[in-house]
């Protein structure tokens, strides 16, 4: 560090957020610009850029301050581990794994980061996520392949879900380990897109940068949208579409019909005949809970129907999806 620069170190929960979220699942340039300027603008104390400076510095001049911040950070911390670049290595080369790069992007991978010292800071937390997990493997110098199929960190990823609500993110995963068949261990990773236009803008934005084969799932109601990935669908790509409705209405509807029971046995039962209506099952499970005075939540009623299944309770079309998305 020169004398006319000055630093603010990073606090342990900075360094942890920061390593969080440069190896979540996101576009390369973007996470890493995002952090990597939002260092620069709270710890870089000396020269002081404007927001404007920041948005249009060199990337080479943006990593050396970042390294530094890092060091000076650890430093500060006592944290005198030898760092060991060949993990920023593994970091670059995987990134270039499953997205497309360009030159700049590489600049940003190419940096000098202290992951080791990072890590040695997570041995105090509790729960840390997924990508964390991979994270302090690879700098222990694990069989990567072997510490996924054991933890289940889902990294490396292999394949991205791309489905429209929060049913199918807690629900899928669940239904599939009925085959034997862990969506995290075989680096899987499904996106709840939030509906099914959503769906579309997260598909035309992975197909442009993803090198991971993409697997759509749509709702019965989205053949429209069906209609607009068709033309961007790669030959690794597939596209499933429902065809009974929403993903509620593939349930058995014992299993639904379980669920509640066992949920609700204080106060209301239901019989295979309440759950057969000419409705949806979101709007007949809407229906059946205001008449007892309760609310329909999508994600809640996932979660209870997920501590209930049993191997019966795979219906044809859910059968049909699992073995699809296996293949």
């Amino acid at each position: 560090m020169t004398k006319n620069e000055k630093i603010k170190p990073l606090s342990i929960s900075q360094i942890i957020i920061s390593i969080d979220r440069l190896t979540r699942f996101k576009p390369t340039k973007e996470k890493y610009l995002r952090v990597f300027k939002d260092l620069l603008s709270s710890n870089l104390i000396e020269p002081k850029f404007k927001k404007s400076e920041i948005e249009n510095i060199d990337f080479s001049k943006l990593v050396e301050y970042i390294n530094k911040i890092f060091d000076i950070s650890f430093k500060t911390l006592n944290i005198n581990i030898k760092p060991d670049y060949a993990v920023n290595k593994k970091l670059l080369d995987y990134e270039k794994s499953i997205f497309k790069l360009d030159k700049e992007t590489l600049l940003l991978l190419d940096n000098k980061i202290n992951y080791n010292a990072a890590t040695k800071l997570l041995e105090k937390e509790k729960d840390i996520p997924q990508n964390l997990m991979w994270l302090n493997a690879l700098c222990q110098n694990k069989d990567i392949e072997k510490e996924c199929s054991k933890k289940g960190f889902t990294f490396p990823l292999k394949k991205i879900i791309l489905a429209e609500g929060i049913t199918e993110e807690i629900l899928l995963p669940e239904f599939a380990k009925n085959y034997n068949f862990d969506f995290a261990k075989n680096g899987i990773l499904l996106i709840s897109s939030g509906g099914k236009n959503q769906v579309v803008k997260y598909f035309y934005k992975f197909a442009d940068i993803l090198k991971l084969p993409i697997f759509v799932l749509l709702d019965n109601d989205a053949k429209e949208n069906y209609k607009e990935i068709l033309p961007k669908l790669r030959n690794n790509d597939k596209i499933h579409i429902l065809k009974c409705g929403e993903f509620e209405d593939t349930l058995s509807k014992f299993l639904i019909k379980r669920t509640l029971n066992k949920h609700f046995k204080n106060f209301f039962s239901v019989t295979i005949n309440d759950l057969t209506t000419e409705y949806p099952m979101t709007k007949t499970l809407d229906n059946l809970l205001k008449s007892h005075g309760k609310e329909f939540k999508k994600a809640e009623f996932a979660h209870l129907v997920k501590e209930n299944i049993k191997k019966t309770d795979i219906t044809p079309e859910l059968e049909e999806l699992i073995s699809e998305i296996l293949l």
